[in-house]
Parts: C-alpha cells; sequence; structure tokens
C-alpha cells in the first residue's frame, strides 16, 4: 500500500488538533491546517515543516457552509489529493443542562458536528479515489453524559453515531472512518475549565486539578500528544482493517465495556 501523502487537519491551531498536525508530518509528505488563528496556525506550520511536511494553512470559520468547498478546492489545486481527512475542530460548552441557552447548543452542534458532517461529504470524492481514511473526535462523554455538561456529551454521541453512518458508506466506496473519544486531556481548553472550577469553589488551581484527577479515576491527565500517536496510526496503512470504530483514549476513565 502506497505511504499516505496528503492530510487535512481542522482545529489544528491549538490542543489536539495542533499536536496531530505536528505528529502527522512525520508520516505525510503535506498537510492542510483549519483553523481560525492565523497566527498559531503559521507556528504549527513551522514545526511541521521541520519534518519537512509542505504546508498549507487556511483560516476560515468552518461554521460557514461554503467552507468545506474554499478548503477542498485550494487542496486539490496545491496537491491533487486527499488521503487522510482529521476533523478535530470543536469545542462545546461545558454548561449545566439547565444553563445551555439555545445559542449555545446551536454554536456547539454547527462547529463539531455539522462543520465535520460538511467537510467530510465535500472530501469524500477524494478519499473514495485514494481509498482515505477520515477520524472524527469524540469524547467519553457521550458514553457518561452528565447534567453539569449535557452538550458536550450530546454533541459528542452525535459525532460517533454520525462516523458510524460514514463508515457503512465507507465499506461500499474504501474509505476508512473511524471515531476517537478522548478523556481527560490536558489541553488550553481543560486548562480553563480546571481554572473555572477553581474559582467557583474557591480554591487554589492545582487543588482543583487533583479534585477533578481523582474525580476522573485516572493515574494522570492525558497528553495531546497521546491522543495524536493514536490518529496518526489509525490514518496509516497498519489500521487499513480498522474502520467504523469509536476508540477511547482515557487512561482507564470509563469503566464500562
Amino acid at each position: 500500500m502506497d505511504r499516505p501523502s496528503v492530510a487535512v487537519v481542522t482545529g489544528a491551531s491549538s490542543g489536539i488538533g495542533r499536536a496531530t498536525a505536528i505528529r502527522l508530518s512525520q508520516d505525510f509528505s503535506a498537510l492542510i491546517l483549519v483553523a481560525r488563528d492565523q497566527n498559531r496556525l503559521e507556528g504549527v506550520e513551522k514545526e511541521a515543516k521541520r519534518n519537512s511536511a509542505e504546508v498549507l494553512t487556511i483560516d476560515l470559520d468552518l461554521t460557514a457552509p461554503s467552507v468545506p468547498e474554499v478548503i477542498v478546492s485550494r487542496t486539490l489545486e496545491r496537491f491533487g489529493r486527499i488521503d487522510a481527512l482529521l476533523n478535530i475542530a470543536g469545542a462545546v460548552p461545558g454548561i449545566d443542562l439547565f444553563g445551555m441557552t439555545d445559542e449555545q447548543w446551536t454554536a456547539g452542534m454547527e462547529l463539531k458536528l455539522h462543520a465535520a458532517r460538511r467537510l467530510t461529504m465535500r472530501c469524500w470524492k477524494s478519499l473514495k479515489e485514494s481509498r482515505g481514511s477520515v477520524i472524527f473526535i469524540a469524547g467519553t462523554t457521550a458514553e457518561v453524559p452528565t447534567a453539569s455538561a449535557a452538550a458536550v456529551g450530546v454533541v459528542n454521541a452525535a459525532v460517533v453515531a454520525l462516523a458510524k453512518a460514514f463508515a457503512d458508506q465507507g465499506l461500499r466506496d474504501g474509505v476508512r472512518v473511524n471515531t476517537v473519544s478522548p478523556g481527560a486531556v490536558m489541553t488550553p481548553r481543560r486548562l480553563a475549565m480546571i481554572e473555572n472550577w477553581a474559582v467557583a469553589h474557591h480554591v487554589s488551581t492545582e487543588e482543583a486539578s487533583r479534585t477533578l484527577l481523582a474525580q476522573a479515576g485516572v493515574a494522570r491527565y492525558g497528553e495531546a500528544g497521546d491522543v495524536a500517536n493514536l490518529m496518526a496510526y489509525l490514518v496509516s496503512p497498519a489500521a487499513r482493517w480498522i474502520t467504523g470504530t469509536q476508540m477511547r483514549i482515557d487512561g482507564g476513565e470509563v469503566k464500562s465495556i
């Protein structure tokens, strides 16, 4: 099987998306990095180029329905193909069930679910031609939803179902589709959540971090690089018989089968 060459990574400016983009630069000859912050994208671009990967940065808001066409057109114009799509963009507010507004629900669904759906559909023809791979990112809250962060669980569950539907079509079209569900990974967003929890409970950030880690029941917080390594494996030829799967990477947090 040929070595994959062109990967599109959304949410590539920070956190898991950034780590994944840099990790993929070891395996892919070209990367398309998509996010809203051009300055941060340029920093990721420099890291990726150290591994001799060509990089195209696109600083656009994925919630705009016209953006998938821009991403795919620019990618095919420059590189002529798409071998992998990693839908990593998306941050849903961790707000109480009764505190979420309709606007917040809609915003969360638009970026993490519908933007990923539209981009995957627009990439599908190219992925079919290359017999490529798609990754959606969800989260362990899809299986363990809570009232304190209801929308996170609901949207993640929808992402898992969407990925399963694409995987079913992929069996006929030769495109592999999987979902990665991280647990408590220490990203800038996770740190902000810990800091907010600390303020709300009148404790230090360090104490909040220890308390939330204990509640998760794991030995340590995950690192973005832990998830990036799994992503890299799933879009590699080594994972050619893995499709339609939701893979948890949570340090043992979810105890159910």
